[in-house]
């Protein structure tokens, strides 16, 4: 069974586990100072540092959508909610208002009436692949674009990410018939 990671972790929700992560410091090191003394301070800082990343890494890692070849998952840290691909009526890759490159799928039915599912959000690409993060972007749209190729799902691609997308980073555009 194939499944592809992705999607976009909404600012609220970043919000909300970057205060769940300065809570857990404050609590750990308040804890820490009050049983030990003062002198324990930066031990309680450490701990609670850990403990943050850790909690931090959890929360992200459940938060996203994985696509398998029989449904979407879309999850959150409390919810799971799986899509069927039918569904899925289209997708598009285009700019978001804050002029990234953001790759949605756009949904009918369900609770929702008429939905979209953010699958992908990136900076525009001016140059080849140049660190980790580009060529994991880089695997993330060319995977997706295999998927929903798979799935016979239509995509809508402007031309000027296409042209990027096939000049820097050698990807044929992510369209149902790439």
């Amino acid at each position: 069974m194939t499944m592809v990671r992705a999607g976009v972790v909404p600012g609220r929700r970043t919000a909300l586990y970057s205060l769940t992560a300065v809570v857990t410091i404050a609590l750990i090191c308040g804890a820490t100072v009050a049983l030990y003394g003062f002198g324990r301070l930066f031990t309680g800082l450490v701990v609670g540092a850990l403990l943050a990343v850790w909690l931090l890494v959890l929360l992200f890692r459940r938060d996203g959508v994985e696509l398998t070849d029989t449904a979407i998952v879309r999850r959150t840290p409390w919810h799971t909610d799986t899509i069927p691909w039918n569904r899925v009526v289209a997708g598009r890759f285009t700019l978001d208002e804050k002029s990234r490159w953001s790759l949605a799928l756009d949904l009918n039915g369900g609770e929702e009436p008429h939905g979209e599912l953010v699958l992908l959000s990136i900076p525009p690409v001016l140059r080849p692949v140049a660190n980790a993060y580009d060529m994991r972007k880089r695997e993330q749209v060319n995977e997706i674009r295999t998927m929903l190729r798979q799935q016979r799902i239509p995509i809508t691609v402007l031309p000027e990410i296409a042209a990027a997308l096939s000049e820097h980073w050698k990807l044929a555009p992510p369209t149902a018939n790439s």
